[in-house]
């Protein structure tokens, strides 16, 4: 792996369920950022912050894949499909909401000028 070989990134060996149980999985699932914020999971530096603020169940994923992969890839496999489904629907419903309501492009006020 690129992470190993260049940049000495080692995987842990670390077993999940001796650290942490189901509802720890339901919390960091369904509130990522108070959970990293308020829990035993180390944290820090930079690319650790901007996480935690901008996309927090990604850093969950690569926590999650940094300390268990060789133990739980089952857990951590899931972590990367709860982390790529809860940032696309989350970014989602953002868009959706800031988004003017009544029209749904340019075209609305074109037609309504004329």
């Amino acid at each position: 792996m690129i992470a190993t070989s260049f940049f000495g990134v080692g995987f842990g060996h670390a077993n999940f369920w001796d650290f942490h149980g189901v509802l720890f999985l339901i919390f960091i699932s369904f509130f990522p950022r108070l959970t990293l914020f308020f829990s035993t999971v180390p944290f820090g530096g930079l690319l650790w912050w901007l996480g935690l603020i901008f996309a927090p169940r990604i850093l969950v994923a690569v926590l999650a894949t940094m300390t268990y992969w060789n133990q739980n890839p089952l857990l951590v496999l899931i972590a990367w499909l709860v982390a790529f489904g809860g940032e696309t629907s989350e970014k989602y419903m953002v868009v959706r909401r800031t988004r003017p309501r009544g029209y749904e492009s340019a075209k609305w006020v074109d037609e309504k000028s004329e």
